[in-house]
This record gives structure tokens, sequence and C-alpha cells, in this order.
């Protein structure tokens, strides 16, 4: 039985770079099994227990429980703030690199001269300058900066996903607020964060971790540009109707009575539930609206931009307004390491990367505006880490940097236009205010009202606290 304790847990701040020590925990697997109806078997021969739903108190403060959901931007790979959103005009060549800058709708504040939709929308974001860390592998610093909490093995790009990681922002929030005619708690797409140059390969912290598989995302994959394109888990097999499914589950629910004692086994309820939701998301009417991108207008469409990222954004603006609490938007699998730019930084940035990043964003501030949805959404826009100051010679790369990088907030009460920290005059370290991935997922988890004494227990009865930093309530209005 899943219980709630009051207890906050301290954080250590480093003065330099900033960042937060915390605990963690543990997470991994997808629906896709259960939603392609593999899963049609008696429930009680799984093992394990299930949590079931709680409920917390406490949580004040500027923003708290202004986010009815969620649309969380992962930029994939680790983005140049200093070629994005904090340039350094006045650093040497080998550190300002090859782009200029644009005023912006913020008086003072200059940006990439390549976010052109954006630059004219910053009045709407809260921007953070002083993000910072200091784990440059991508594995893990995706587990922290996606969970609020250290992946189980820090400074490892070896360990791949498992039951012992943190439960995702995403995850927490399936938890906390469940979603209702059949609609997913939570979805993923296009995939799951996956490095081929990493040895583990996916990420860590994407699924639901020590919560349990109940709260992993729906798993959205592929590219929603193309013609003909559907969602794969909404797929029913080859020969199977809606008709013959609802027979297969009444006679599912026939098996199940005669083993009803069996059935009363924690781990059989779970699955029971999960097998509930699964059918009910496969008939639902309203699941087929949410995902249904061919009744987005052209126009529309376009302005989110014809291409998997901005799809996916319009996507996932589809999903929260049909009452999806929170969607992630993985930058996907270009071929090309995503924003891991190495080498060819600036040709990637300013061709494949920024381009439809800044457009994709633009819109949605502006569609969520237009809706009157940006008041109670909150929206994200964040790598793992950045990328070095000194450029790499030979290659025109940047290396890791997570010492210092930006990340951006909108929507459910953030003070649009507010800058928050300071990086010095190369970008190499925070100046001011620095924020820890802890302090940016605490941020996130008050914002979605999630209290910060919020202690649960996972199948073993052990305690884990959601917040592992300070919530950085100055950023709302």
């Amino acid at each position: 039985m899943l219980e709630w304790s009051a207890s906050m847990q301290r954080t250590e701040s480093k003065s330099r770079g900033g960042w937060r020590k915390a605990h963690c925990a543990a997470a991994t697997l997808s629906r896709r099994d259960l939603l392609g109806v593999a899963g049609l078997v008696a429930p009680a021969l799984l093992p394990g227990i299930v949590p079931r739903p709680a409920r917390g108190e406490g949580g004040d403060g500027p923003g708290f429980g202004r986010a009815k959901r969620c649309i969380f931007l992962f930029m994939w790979g680790g983005p140049s703030h200093l070629d994005t959103f904090d340039p350094k005009p006045e650093a040497p060549a080998e550190v300002r690199g090859e782009f200029g800058t644009t005023a912006t709708s913020v008086p003072g504040l200059r940006i990439s001269e390549h976010f052109r939709h954006m630059a004219s929308r910053m009045d709407r974001v809260a921007l953070i300058r002083s993000l910072t860390h200091d784990d440059p592998s991508h594995l893990a610093s995706a587990h922290c900066t996606l969970t609020g909490h250290l992946a189980p093995v820090p400074k490892s790009d070896a360990v791949p996903p498992s039951d012992r990681d943190t439960p995702h922002l995403g995850s927490v929030t399936a938890r906390w607020r469940p979603a209702r005619g059949g609609l997913p708690a939570f979805v993923t797409m296009p995939w799951l964060a996956y490095h081929p140059a990493a040895p583990g390969g996916k990420a860590p912290g994407q699924n639901g971790g020590w919560l349990g598989h109940r709260y992993d995302p729906l798993l959205v994959e592929g590219d929603p540009s193309r013609p003909g394109w559907s969602v794969p888990a909404l797929q029913l097999r080859s020969g199977l109707t809606l008709k013959r499914l609802e027979n297969r589950r009444l006679l599912l629910n026939t098996l199940d009575r005669q083993v009803q004692p069996l059935l009363e086994r924690p781990a059989a309820r779970g699955f029971d539930e999960q097998q509930q939701r699964a059918f009910a998301m496969l008939v639902s009417p309203q699941v087929r609206r949410a995902f249904d991108l061919q009744a987005e207008p052209p126009a529309v469409r376009d302005r989110y931009g014809r291409n998997i990222h901005g799809q996916c954004v319009l996507l996932a603006r589809r999903l929260v307004e049909h009452g999806v609490p929170f969607v992630s938007v993985n930058w996907h699998n270009d071929g090309r390491n995503f924003w891991d730019t190495h080498g060819n930084n600036f040709n990637r940035l300013k061709n494949d990367l920024i381009p439809p990043a800044d457009q994709a964003l633009a819109a949605l501030l502006d569609d969520l505006q237009s809706r009157g949805m940006l008041e109670d959404t909150l929206v994200c826009w964040v790598g793992e880490f950045g990328r070095k100051p000194q450029i790499t010679k030979g290659n025109a790369g940047r290396e890791h940097w997570p010492f210092c990088y930006c990340g951006l907030l909108a929507g459910a009460g953030v003070a649009g236009g507010a800058i928050h920290g300071r990086s010095d005059a190369q970008g190499g370290y925070p100046e001011e205010f620095p924020v820890s991935p802890h302090d940016f997922a605490a941020t996130v988890l008050h914002a979605l009202g999630i209290p910060p004494e919020t202690t649960w227990y996972d199948r073993e009865q052990r305690p884990h606290r959601l917040y592992a930093g300070t919530p950085v309530t100055t950023l709302f209005g």
C-alpha cells in the first residue's frame, strides 16, 4: 500500500557550478505489447505489487498548481547555449562562434539571429541562463533532467533504463493526475531518446521507474508529417475488429471470474487495471479524435512546420487540449546525433536544428494563447546540458558542457520576459542564481501542484522523495 509522509529533502549546492546533489531511484518499459492486445492473459500470473493512487498535502508559493497540463520539449543531445539563447558577441572569436544576434521583444535581450520566430515572442517565456550541473554524460544527464534526480549510476553513458530509475516527470504527473475518458495520462513521442554512441543506448529516466510500468508513457512512434501516418499503438492487428476485441474482453472477464481469489492479489489487480485502460484507449472515440492530426487545418499544420518535430509539437497541443496531462516531445532520431554537435556545429544548427525548433515553439505559444490555454499549460524547452565555450579546432564543433546552459519555461503563470541568472563573459559558469536540473524539475512539479513534502513508497516499501531541488518560484508572476 502506498502512503504519504511529509519530510523535506535538503540539497547541497556548490558555489561555482551551482548544481544540486540529490538522491535517486529507478525505471523503464512501454505499453506497446499491451496496446497490441498481446497481453490478454490471466493477470494473476504476474509478480510484483502495483502501487495505488494516493493524496498529499501542502505546497504553496507563486505558481503552485497553476498548470493543469505540461508539454515538455526535450532537446536531446544538448543544445549550444552560446549559439541559441545566451550568445556572447563580445567574446573572442573562438568562443562567440559564427552567428550574429538579434533583438527580441524583451528590451535589452538578444538571442541567436537564427531564432527568427522566437525573437518576437521572448516576452512570453522565462529564460534561465544559469542551469548547471557536473555530469557530462548524455544518459545520466538525461535521467537527471527528466526526473530531477541523479541517475542510479551518475556520469555514465553505459547504464540503460531499469526499474531503479526515478520516474519521469510525466510518470509522476500520471500518478498524481490520472486522465479520464480512456486517454493516456502520459505520452512520449516520437521515440524514447537513444544515443547510438552510448553503450547504454536508451537514456534512463524516461519511464515509470520505481512507480511501476503502469506509469510508463504511451509511446507514439514514427513521423506524423508523413502522408498516411497513424498512431501505431492504436492500430488493431490485421483481422482484429473492434467487435472481435470486445468479444475477447468478455471472454477474458469470464475467465477472470473463475480465478477470482487469485485476482485479489495486488499484482493481479494492477495488471487488470492496465488491461482495462488499454481496452478503453482502443475503443474510445475521444482518444481517436485527440490523435487525429488530419483534423487540423492545413494552415495550422504549416505554421508548426511540415517536419517531424513540428507535427509532434502540434500533436502535443491536440493531446493536452483533449485532456492528456503530460506530453513529452523528445528531439527525434535525425541520424546525425541530434543536438550533439561535436562537429559541424554551426551548419547543423542553422540548417537542421534551430529552424524547426524555433518554428514549432513559436507556433505552440501562439496556438495556446489564442485558445486560452497558455494560462494553465506549462511549456518546457531544455536539453540535458550545454556546449563548451571553446570551439573545437579543425571540425567547428563544441563539446559537452554541463556547467552552464539555458532552458525556457512558459505559461501557467510563468512571468513572460523574465531572465533568471547570468553566465560569465564566456558562458562557462553561472555568475548568479544557479539552477540545477533538480531545481528545474521541482519547478515543474510545483507548477503542476505536487507538494514539496511528497514522499512515495515503491513496491518494496522504500521511501522516495519526489523533490530533490527547490522550485524557482521567482519565475512566476
